[in-house]
């Protein structure tokens, strides 16, 4: 590997362990929002079936714009989609309305899966040609973010800390 390369593959791993994060936080996001919109269980799994289900339907479209558009303008355009999901829940909140949120995790998850769909490619042609260490490495870190997540930030949430 190049130390050219090294800022790139440290900020793809910031953003894996970024994803991580996000994705595990949507099993501390479910009981609350349970209670406050009053929901059955059937409803607030639909918290998970948007976010994966974003997985399943924007893959494919996340692929054709990655071969379009290129790899780091596919990560740029998944933290804009990210960041429009996050903004999202501005507006479902003052409005006090479930489907907005719902529809908020969609986009944020279009934009993660883009990401990934941008960012796992990248990282094997910004790693070592002769074995994948760095790649291995970079992706790895999303394990211990999404095992850590619960912990720190369900503890925070319990307690009342923002």
């Amino acid at each position: 590997m190049k130390d050219r390369y090294t800022p790139a593959l440290v900020v793809l791993t910031s953003l894996f362990f970024m994803w991580g994060l996000i994705t595990s936080l949507n099993d501390i996001l479910i009981p609350y929002l349970k209670d406050l919109f009053e929901l059955s269980y059937f409803e607030a799994m639909l918290i998970q079936f948007c976010f994966f289900g974003a997985y399943f339907v924007m893959s494919f479209p996340s692929g054709y714009l990655v071969k379009k558009a290129g790899y780091r303008r596919g990560i740029i355009i998944g933290l804009l989609v990210a960041g429009i999901g996050c903004l999202g829940f501005y507006p479902a909140a003052a409005l006090h309305a479930y489907p907005l949120f719902l529809l908020a995790l969609f986009v944020l998850a279009s934009g993660i899966t883009l990401l990934q769909v941008s960012a796992n490619p990248y990282i094997s042609l910004l790693g070592n040609p002769r074995g994948a260490p760095s790649p291995c490495l970079t992706t790895s870190v999303k394990v211990p973010s999404a095992s850590s997540s619960p912990s720190s930030t369900g503890g925070r949430a319990r307690c009342g800390w923002r």
